[in-house]
């Protein structure tokens, strides 16, 4: 029987209402897929990320492989179509896969290995080659994923109307840079410009939470390979943001420090530097009016900063380091 770690269900009951129901349904529901694809757990091993738990198991012919069983989220509702179009180019490989339960049978990569402990330099430098391996066009027809000229119009109306009723939480000036990026992307997507630098790779599937952590070692230690992707279609420099507001107490230099990862990011994936800038701002500010919703107000001081030092505006004051362990 499958031993749920407590962390695990911490999360989930952090996410869900019906996570008890849910939980204790999940050692069930792994048996019945260890049965219907013929695996056998490797180990009593369990690992997880916030939502999703990863079972170590081996195949018939004795593959080591990994089952992934996710609280069904629209997050990963589309996990296993992203990861079936990368196809294990710069991504994780899909085995098998039942996406209406939201489980996958995924190739076994060494979670004690991830970008987080390589240094930052060489860390950029493996995550720019991943995303030019991710950022290939897709075949034309229609997807699954939303788009990015779609967010962006939510987030033109959503924005506005959560600052007022968080009570204006931050400077004018800040709310005013995230719209326009949006506001850019949603008016030349309707107006068709297909060259346009917004909206010009809109067949691109972008990985939106490719970090450190996300980020993990074939078993063999010669590859790197994403994992847990939040699919969408748009520009490949919506996905630095993440590895801008994580491992900030490694920063050397303040928000001067941050711009200059922001742009060696952007050099090692071959993207364009200011609209990858554009694009961090924006999902910042979202980020912040999110936690502070969420009732976590140091992650949103962190958001907060990291957007405002984007911007070339930060308080010199504030430390990166002390905002790191918000």
């Amino acid at each position: 029987m499958l031993a749920i770690p407590d962390g695990y269900r911490t999360n989930v009951r952090e996410y869900a209402t019906d996570a008890d129901d849910w939980l204790g349904g999940l050692p069930g529901l792994a048996d019945r897929y260890l049965a219907a694809w013929d695996l056998v757990r490797d180990g009593e091993d369990v690992w997880h990320g916030y939502v999703g738990i990863v079972v170590p198991v081996r195949m018939p012919d004795g593959t080591a492989a990994a089952l992934k069983i996710s609280y069904p989220s629209p997050e990963s509702a589309h996990e296993a179509a992203a990861l079936a179009e990368w196809a294990g180019r710069g991504a994780v490989r899909v085995l098998r896969a039942d996406p209406a339960h939201q489980v996958l049978l995924l190739e076994r990569l060494d979670n004690t290995r991830s970008l987080r402990d390589v240094p930052v330099p060489q860390a950029v430098s493996i995550w720019g080659a991943l995303m030019r391996e991710l950022s290939a066009p897709l075949p034309p027809g229609p997807q699954p994923f939303e788009s990015l000229a779609e967010l962006s119009r939510r987030w033109l109306c959503e924005l506005p109307d959560r600052w007022e009723r968080l009570g204006r939480p931050g400077p004018a000036w800040l709310l005013d840079e995230a719209l326009a990026v949006c506001r850019d992307a949603a008016v030349e997507s309707t107006l068709g410009q297909g060259n346009s630098l917004l909206v010009h790779s809109s067949s691109v599937l972008v990985h939106t939470d490719l970090h450190f952590e996300n980020v993990l070692a074939t078993p063999d230690g010669a590859r790197w390979r994403a994992i847990d992707p939040k699919p969408l279609l748009g520009v490949a420099e919506f996905a630095v943001a993440p590895m801008l507001w994580n491992r900030l107490g490694e920063l050397d230099g303040g928000a001067e420090a941050l711009r200059a990862r922001c742009h060696a990011l952007s050099e090692a994936a071959g993207l364009d530097r200011e609209l990858a800038r554009r694009w961090s701002v924006a999902r910042e500010v979202e980020n912040h009016l999110e936690y502070l919703e969420s009732g976590l107000p140091g992650d949103a001081t962190r958001s907060l900063w990291v957007a405002t030092a984007l911007c070339g505006r930060a308080d010199p004051g504030v430390d990166p380091a002390g905002l790191a362990s918000l």
